[in-house]
């Protein structure tokens, strides 16, 4: 039997190598875990797949800037009475297609009465004194009177004439035509009506008068409008202003449309900055043949800038995962060995995407169809499918 002794040194050892395998036993290496950004896919799939190198190709940055439809002021009329006086009768409603020389409203003023009365008495005068004139010139040359009375009827003559020519301008700037000044002048009949005319060609889209209201020449009684043709107008901001060029083609989106495109070009980028928007006016002048702009309408603007060299990715190698972009670089394309890169891209534009940062480069060959499949394959062996 041992002793005591013995037995403990017995224990003693046991516990040692016990202690000694479970060290050992912690210690060991933990198997190496994969890669999830890297790809090793199949026979199958590789021969989906289509690499190519990156390059650089123009690329046309795109504004956007926010404006709306406007009448084209260069189609537009705000038409008013020539005279002070009271509306008789209407003729235009909103919407009326009217023509130049349309009859829109008829004004009754005591003013053109007045008027017509002193060019109808300046004609008279003025009529008279050419009489005299010529019976003068018959006396003159029977020695009945001398020069000097006909001097005299000739002064005369010329001042009537003037009176008459200033009462038939007056006539002019109340609205009457030279056809009816004429007229006025052979028949003697006074009228204390005038119209008030369309200019141009086009549909009424404002109205401010009413029967029996007293109108004035600085008041505008109608706005008429040519709607074939129209404007977007836009402030761009003065930084970006440079991308605007007379006669740029322009694209513009009209959420009233259900956001559909339609084409226009620049016809004036303004020549100074608006100092408390630090903006600059922009004009596009847009074909509405069809009817479906309105003035008003919301708009977006897209101005395209001058192209610049810059490396593109094609759209179709891109992956988006957790809202951010993806691209496969081939690390090794003997190999069948792909790494998922993260990259910042631009706005997509015919095709290409700009790469924004320097995580790949140029000559980098990148999966460029494919790269979907790519990565669920990834996935699937994320999730050990």
């Amino acid at each position: 039997m041992k002793s005591a002794p013995s037995r403990l040194l017995t224990l003693v050892l046991c516990a040692a190598v016990l202690a000694a395998c479970g060290k050992a036993k912690v210690e060991s290496p933990a198997p190496a875990k994969p890669d999830p950004a890297r790809i090793e896919p199949g026979d199958a799939l590789r021969a989906q797949l289509k690499v190519a190198p990156l390059a650089l190709a123009p690329v046309t940055d795109s504004l956007r800037v926010a404006g709306r439809i406007a009448f084209d002021e260069q189609r537009l009329a705000r038409i008013g009475a020539t005279v002070t006086g009271r509306v008789a009768d209407l003729h235009a409603q909103l919407g009326d297609e009217v023509r130049p020389g349309s009859v829109l409203a008829v004004i009754h003023s005591t003013e053109l009465t007045t008027a017509q009365l002193a060019y109808l008495k300046s004609r008279t005068t003025a009529e008279l004194n050419r009489r005299a004139v010529e019976r003068a010139r018959v006396l003159v040359q029977n020695d009945v009177i001398g020069t000097a009375e006909l001097q005299r009827r000739e002064t005369e003559l010329a001042l009537a004439e003037a009176e008459r020519k200033a009462a038939a301008d007056q006539l002019r700037v109340l609205g009457l035509s030279d056809k009816a000044i004429e007229a006025l002048g052979r028949n003697g009949a006074i009228s204390s009506t005038t119209p008030v005319a369309a200019t141009l060609s086009g549909v009424v889209v404002e109205r401010k008068v009413t029967p029996g209201q007293v109108v004035q020449p600085s008041d505008a009684l109608f706005t008429v409008a040519d709607l074939s043709r129209l404007w977007a107008v836009a402030q761009v901001p003065e930084e970006q202003s440079g991308q605007a060029r007379v006669g740029q083609s322009v694209t513009v989106e009209v959420p009233a449309l259900d956001g559909e495109r339609v084409s226009g070009k620049v016809i004036y980028v303004g020549q100074i900055v608006n100092p408390q928007t630090r903006t600059v006016l922009v004009r596009i002048a847009l074909d509405n043949t069809d009817g479906r702009l309105k003035p008003d309408m919301l708009a977006t603007m897209l101005i395209e800038g001058k192209p610049k060299d810059q490396l593109v990715v094609p759209a179709s190698a891109v992956v988006r995962e957790d809202n951010t972009d993806y691209v496969f670089v081939a690390e090794d394309e003997a190999a069948g060995r792909y790494r998922l890169t993260k990259v910042a891209l631009g706005p997509e534009t015919r095709g290409q995407r700009p790469v924004l940062d320097t995580a790949v480069k140029p000559g980098s060959r990148v999966v460029v169809e494919g790269a979907f499949h790519l990565n669920n394959e990834r996935r699937r062996i994320l999730l050990g499918g």
